[in-house]
């Protein structure tokens, strides 16, 4: 008996065994088919179990957004509040003609602010020649760059369907060339042309245009951040409003990619704060073509020079090698260091708990030079600490692995030829130097092997290649944040051949789109001028020396549009895209808005939705608590007589603040 019952047990084990086999086996499969077909709700599931980074941290939890401090930090520039943008032809504006001149095949090189010009530029070139646009080529992002297989070239960027459909009344565009002109481009029997910057209508017209109609293809490689004149003749203005509506309506990200920058957006205002954008600007191509390489120390300095000369060798920089960093700052051509912006921010009122979120694919110096900034502000944060690292590895696409795992010794010192120095007898005096050391390839890895070795910069890896490619993505999601944000600073406006960049692209789509919001354009010169005058106690700054960074500040917010009409539209239209993309909608005869040159009104189904305004100018006084409080990180505590001995300045200093409010000056 005791022998049957052991058996049954047995038995029933066995089953028992046997079913959790089959349901393991069969929990596995259903998990890999999940995998494998649902995706998307995985990834729903993820985003809402996503544990970020950033937990923002406020000193008040009740923001009054009625307070005139409010209004002054985070108010509209009521100067600029009768501008719209308006970028509709303004006149008679033919369709494309059926029958075209030939097709127009463009391969674009370049960084983000690159690329987005140069598809500005072709598309009105394509108008001009009447010609049908293929959709371009950009180099950093075709397949030889280990990118993801799902995207093709200028799709892994922006959205080909809105591009075609938005452009549909400007100029035929197509995704291909005819399958006859894909192969005699393989064969390289279409005629190319490498077009300058700042080509003229005049070259296009009397070069390009008779070998068009003659190959019925041509190919432009652009490859200096633009193909046309950003400044056009009068009778061409329809196509700077052409510019205005690829860039800030056709040209629009994919999907994936507008929608994680909405996602973040949502996170930076989940508070229900306004925050600052910040861009540093600083990156090594800009501070080698400026010369600022004594800004920086040891391995810094030598990595700009080196750049620096690379870049003197091809004829970019015309200047001496060496140049005086401390004398290329004082004139406002080095990028200011993110501690002073903070400074300049932290003057100017916004507390410490003010939300900052930093772009930028490089920030040259790492996270060290953004230490004080950090410090400055608690709330600091960039893309990282606002998405999860799967949310930034989903809109790469499914990629192949490039890291190569296998671990590879050093190679063996060649002993064989050392041994036969050592052993080679009587020698003559003096003794010929020993064989040289092999050189290991882990010895030569970075900076320290390369700068060393030779003057030119190295070739790029594969791996590279991608994170120049996913760098684009990157500075896509931060254009968008930067564009949408409540306050925006740049720490430099110019690329690394003197030209607009990144900050410039954004502080001009800001112009277009909202105009009136705060964007500071600083004057570096004199900015850094007043840093120099109180750099002994710049964390304890006096009141006289905040009047006048606050003054500055706010006049940068007017004087700075007016500069860069002048300074920065004649390399790049996009960076000031008024006044043929803008109109006014009422008061057309004010003289900031005729110094601009934007005299065109709106049209009436504007002025239909314009509800009255008041013109009660409210007295937003700089009291002492504004300036104590706000900017706490300035001031101590002084002795009663200074602060009773203050309190007319003060009170002088906060009329002369309100006349420059109700005069329009914010």
């Amino acid at each position: 008996m005791k022998g049957e019952g052991k058996m049954v047990i047995m038995s029933k084990m066995k089953w028992v065994g046997l079913i959790g086999l089959v349901l393991s086996a069969f929990s596995l499969v259903v998990h890999f088919l999940l995998a494998r077909y649902t995706v998307g709700g995985i990834s729903d599931y993820q985003s809402s179990v996503t544990i970020f980074s950033w937990r923002p941290i406020f000193e008040n939890p009740e923001f009054a957004k009625n307070s005139p401090l409010y209004r002054r930090l985070w108010g509209q520039v009521r100067r600029l509040e009768s501008f719209h943008p308006d970028a509709n032809p303004r006149g008679y504006y033919a369709d494309p003609r059926s029958e075209s001149s030939g097709y127009v095949f463009v391969r674009i090189q370049g960084g983000f602010h690159e690329i987005r010009n140069s598809i500005c530029d072709v598309v009105a070139i394509s108008r001009l020649l009447n010609a049908t646009l293929v959709i371009p080529e950009i180099q950093s992002t075709t397949s030889s760059k280990g990118i993801s297989s799902e995207f093709k070239s200028f799709a892994y960027l922006y959205n080909e369907d809105q591009f075609m459909a938005a452009l549909v009344k400007d100029v035929k565009v197509v995704k291909t060339l005819p399958q006859n002109l894909k192969g005699a481009r393989r064969k390289k029997k279409i005629p190319s042309f490498r077009v300058p910057n700042s080509a003229s209508p005049y070259f296009y017209l009397h070069h390009v245009l008779p070998v068009l109609n003659k190959h019925a293809v041509v190919e432009l490689v652009v490859s200096e951040g633009g193909c046309l004149q950003a400044i056009l003749p009068p009778h061409l203005e329809e196509y700077q409003r052409l510019r205005c509506r690829v860039a800030f309506h056709a040209l629009r990200f994919r999907q994936e990619v507008q929608e994680l920058a909405t996602k973040m957006l949502h996170r930076l205002r989940a508070p229900g704060r306004p925050f600052i954008a910040f861009d540093p600007g600083m990156t090594r191509d800009a501070l080698a073509y400026y010369g600022c390489a004594e800004l920086f120390q040891d391995v810094h300095t030598e990595l700009i020079q080196h750049k620096r000369a690379w870049m003197k060798k091809r004829g970019i920089v015309k200047g001496k090698l060496s140049v005086n960093s401390a004398k290329q700052r004082l004139n406002g051509s080095c990028p200011l260091m993110p501690e002073e912006v903070g400074i300049l921010l932290r003057a100017y009122g916004y507390s410490w708990d003010t939300i900052l979120y930093i772009s930028g694919g490089e920030v040259f110096g790492g996270q060290r030079t953004l230490i004080p900034l950090h410090a400055m502000f608690e709330n600091t944060v960039d893309r990282t600490s606002l998405s999860a690292a799967w949310e930034l590895s989903r809109i790469y696409g499914r990629e192949v692995n490039l890291i190569d795992t296998k671990v590879r010794p050093p190679p063996l010192v060649q002993e064989k030829k050392l041994g036969e120095w050592k052993n080679a007898g009587l020698r003559p005096h003096p003794l010929p130097p020993p064989p040289a050391r092999p050189k290991y390839p882990h010895n030569i890895e970075g900076w320290w092997g390369w700068v060393a070795e030779s003057d030119n910069e190295p070739e790029s890896t594969v791996m590279e290649l991608r994170t120049n490619a996913h760098k684009l993505l990157w500075e896509a999601i931060d254009y968008l944040i930067c564009v949408e944000a409540d306050v925006f600073i740049p720490g430099f406006d110019r690329d690394g051949k003197g030209r607009p960049n990144f900050a410039s692209l954004v502080m001009g789509h800001r112009l277009y789109q909202s105009p009136a919001s705060k964007t500071f354009r600083l004057d570096r010169k004199k900015v850094v001028k007043l840093l120099e005058e109180n750099r002994e106690h710049l964390y304890q700054a006096n009141y006289t020396w905040l009047t006048s960074m606050r003054k500055h500040l706010r006049r940068s917010l007017m004087d700075g549009v007016i500069e860069a009409s002048s300074k920065s539209k004649r390399f790049s239209f996009l960076s000031h895209p008024a006044p043929e993309c803008s109109c006014l909608r009422y008061d057309p005869t004010k003289p900031v808005e005729a110094s601009l040159g934007v005299m065109h009104s709106c049209p009436k189904w504007m002025d239909s939705e314009i509800q009255t305004q008041s013109k009660d100018k409210e007295t937003e006084e700089d009291s002492d608590e504004d300036v104590s409080s706000s900017s706490g990180l300035f001031f101590k505590n002084i002795g009663g007589n200074n602060q009773n001995g203050g309190g007319e300045l003060m009170k002088e200093e906060s009329q002369l603040d309100d006349q420059e409010e109700i005069e329009g000056a914010d």
